[in-house]
This record gives C-alpha cells, structure tokens and sequence, in this order.
C-alpha cells in the first residue's frame, strides 16, 4: 500500500499536520491552476491515499491568486487528442472528483479568483466550498467550442440545477459574490478564504472517522439511488454508525450532560 511519503508530486503540493489535516495545493500559479494530465493523475494519486494514511480532513487550496482555471487549454491543443483519448482523459478527472467525494475524507475547498469550467468541477467534488470576494464561477467552454467532460452536468448541474447551468454555459455567465452562494455555488463566503477553510477542517477532524465517512460518501452515494434503495441503505450505514464502540465515550457524555451543548453562539 502506497503511503504519502511514496508519493511523488510535481504539480502539487502536500502537508500534513499534527491534527492529521492535510493541506493540498494546486501548484501551478504561471497556468492559474490550470489542470493538465499530470495534475490530474496527482489527484488520483494524493485522494486514493489519503484515507488510507488515518487523514481526518482535507484543506484544497492553491498558490498564487486563482484557485483553477481549469482544462489546461494549451495542452490540449498541443495533443490534438483522439476522442478516444480524450474520453479516457475525461475517465481519469471522474476517476480524481470521485476519489475526492466519496472516499470518506471531508474535503474543504478554499476557493480565490478564477474557479472556471474544470476548476469548478474540481470544486464542486469537495464537500464544503469557502470562497472569498474576488471569487468568481464561470463554465467558459460554450464560448470555446467545448463541453465539460469532468462531471459538471453531475456535479455542478447538481448545484444550482439545470436550468442555471445551461445559461452559464450558453451565455458565460459568471457568478460571485453573495449571489454565488446563494444559488449553491459555495456554502461560506468570508474575506479569507483560507482561514475559514482551516477553521472547518478542524470542526470536521474532531468527529470520529467513521462518522465522517457515512456523511461524506454515503449521503452522496444515496443521491444515485431511488427512494426506496436510498432508505434502505441509510438505515444499515446507521445501524453500523450508531454503534461503533468509539461513539460510546460521547453518548455517555451525552447522556450524563457533560457533553458539548448544541445551541446558537
């Protein structure tokens, strides 16, 4: 098994701290982030590893002043790839989104500038988006005679629904600001992006993994099934949550009234 010190990055970066949060960043500042194919496959890499290695929680960030712009355009153009290439391209970014949304690791994006076609589909693959004030969304790939092919009519369509991302595709319509949280885009829109990322990565690294697991790949799992199916799934992923012996300590707690109280600051 693969460890994070086996791990051989180029175009990213990885830290992990005491607490057991680690710190991806996107290290590509001179491309704005933009995601070529080794990128991409250090993604794979880095979300396939990090459950494995006892990670309580995820901070994705990057250096330089945009969070990712995306298909990294200039590649693509130089590969003039077959569209079999470029379908099993697009397998490998399902594959990295995947890993991210349903290994069980919550995943909190710090989001700054430029979060553009592939760069929101790689956002919209965490589990909490942060944005600051000169975030800003866009699918540009209409306007470039292009369509998304890393999991926006998934993901983002999931969002903010149908009907909105046709029009940002059609029309390159951006969102930022208050409105961009408000149609689902980000959950957290504050002046650091950065810090409060690491405040919700510290909140999430204090519950027990196995409960974050159930949250964070379970409810998604869920979505992909009918009614019916999704119930019966939530009730046996329950029945295993609800009684790990490491929730003990807490319920006694609880029922002792010694436990943290749940109410408004």
């Amino acid at each position: 098994m693969r460890g994070i010190d086996d791990l051989d990055l180029k175009n990213l970066t990885l830290e992990v701290d005491d607490a057991g949060i680690a710190t991806v960043s996107l290290n590509r500042p001179a491309k704005r982030n933009a995601l070529d194919s080794v990128t991409v496959e250090e993604l794979v890499d880095v979300f396939s590893t990090l459950p494995r290695a006892g990670v309580r929680a995820a901070i994705l960030r990057a250096e330089g002043p945009h969070f990712c712009a995306g298909l990294d355009l200039v590649e693509h153009y130089e590969a003039d790839r077959s569209p079999a290439d470029f379908m099993h391209l697009c397998h490998r970014w399902h594959e990295a989104f995947n890993k991210m949304e349903y290994g069980g690791v919550p995943v909190i994006a710090a989001l700054k500038g430029a979060v553009v076609g592939g760069g929101l589909e790689l956002a919209s693959a965490a589990h909490v988006r942060v944005m600051d004030a000169e975030t800003y969304f866009g699918l540009p790939e209409g306007q470039r005679g292009l369509f998304t092919g890393g999991g926006a009519t998934i993901r983002v369509a999931g969002l903010i629904g149908k009907a909105r991302m046709i029009d940002m595709m059609l029309t390159g319509r951006l969102y930022r600001g208050q409105e961009a949280v408000e149609v689902g885009l980000a959950q957290y829109l504050v002046e650091d992006s950065e810090a409060t990322a690491r405040e919700l990565a510290e909140r999430a690294a204090a519950n027990l993994p196995l409960t974050n697991f159930a949250i964070c790949s379970g409810i998604s799992h869920f979505q992909n099934m009918s009614a019916l199916d999704a119930a019966y799934a939530e009730a046996v992923l329950a029945g295993i949550v609800n009684t790990q012996p490491a929730a003990r300590e807490r319920l006694d707690a609880f029922a002792k009234g010694t436990g943290p109280r749940i109410k408004p600051e």
